[in-house]
């Protein structure tokens, strides 16, 4: 990267802990760190158990558990789980599990006010940022207010050891597309493209292990870390078109949010390649590879990830109007967004072929 002198870097604040074990033995002394008294554990159904042991942990400190999160945050959700606080006299939330439960603890802290400790259960990095996302009416809103930070953040490569190999994938891959734009960002910094690259390092090197040997514990806590710095590059800089396609192709079309993130990474890229020259360099040195697009397009492909949307349930008739939809919204991205070329990085993406 050139060192040009000129840039912002704004630290958020935040306590993390990262061992094996930390979530049943971390978590009540993060509680009791912040003062809290009575917290509500939110949680998806697949992580119940997961959740339901930290609760049980928290002891008297636990006002209950809410285990009702789904994927892009419906808003009937969130006002579902905002009403539980609230009767539970919550005075703070632990969400324990991946991106849908972290992101629904996110939507009560939003409404609340109230404190947020996240208990990451997969490398989405939604703990590290803050960003909020809500869907209605076909649509995912997404914002950011500094209030849904959580204030604590546990990372516990126990947690991920459980995650099946194909949800390890998409979700490894989830954790690279945020190193990925960071490092073309309108507002990137020496800073951001040091974690960028590292986190891309690792957890590029982390995933084919793990695609091997699920339990191995030492490539789950270098995934977890790769994901941790993927996804402090996420909450301070600005996404772009590769994360806009992503929330049309959720929130309205509603296809997976990690196997999205999987699909459409390289074709995004290799979109943006020819307007993000030291994004590339940085993006070789971490994968080896002189190709960066066709080198993650290889690398899901290699571990058995999905590879195109019409994998994923997208018809073929959708791609105009999402093409419509992630065109129609200005925002920041190195290369110039038409219509037209989304439409390309769609078409391309549909039928998974190489970049």
């Amino acid at each position: 990267m050139t060192f040009t002198g000129d840039f912002s870097y704004e630290s958020r604040p935040v306590r993390v802990v990262f061992r094996p074990g930390a979530a049943v033995t971390a978590t009540p002394a993060e509680v009791e760190h912040l003062g809290l008294r009575r917290v509500l554990v939110v949680c998806g159904s697949r992580g119940e158990a997961v959740a339901r042991a930290v609760a049980d942990a928290l002891g008297d400190s636990c006002a209950g558990l809410h285990a009702e999160a789904r994927m892009h945050v419906p808003v009937e959700d969130a006002d579902r789980a905002v009403a539980v606080a609230r009767e539970a006299g919550a005075d703070g939330v632990v969400a324990v599990g991946g991106g849908s439960s972290i992101g629904l603890g996110k939507a009560i802290a939003l409404r609340t006010g109230l404190p947020l400790i996240a208990v990451p259960s997969t490398y989405s990095g939604s703990e590290m940022t803050p960003v909020w996302g809500l869907t209605e009416g076909g649509a995912k809103r997404t914002g950011r207010d500094p209030g849904v930070q959580p204030r604590s953040v546990v990372y516990d490569p126990e947690l991920t050891l459980s995650l099946p190999v194909p949800l390890t994938v998409t979700s490894g891959v989830n954790a690279l597309a945020h190193a990925v734009e960071a490092l073309y960002a309108p507002d990137t910094s020496p800073l951001i493209a040091l974690m960028a690259e590292d986190g891309v390092r690792a957890t590029a090197e982390a995933l084919p292990l793990l695609a091997l040997d699920p339990e191995d514990l030492e490539a789950r806590s270098r995934a977890l870390y790769g994901a941790w710095l993927c996804g402090a590059c996420l909450g301070a800089t600005t996404m772009g078109l590769h994360h806009k396609l992503c929330h049309v192709l959720g929130g309205t079309f509603g296809l997976p949010h990690a196997e999205t993130h999987t699909v459409v990474l390289p074709h995004a890229l290799a979109y943006n390649a020819p307007a993000a020259p030291e994004a590339l360099t940085a993006l070789s040195r971490a994968l080896g590879a002189d190709d960066p697009p066709s080198a993650l397009w290889d690398l899901a492909g290699r571990l058995g990830a999905p590879r195109s949307l019409a994998e994923l349930g997208l018809r073929e008739t959708d791609l105009a109007q999402a093409a419509v939809q992630v065109a129609g919204q200005p925002y920041a991205n190195p290369r110039p967004v038409t219509a037209e070329g989304v439409r390309e990085v769609l078409q391309a993406a549909y039928e998974g072929r190489r970049p």
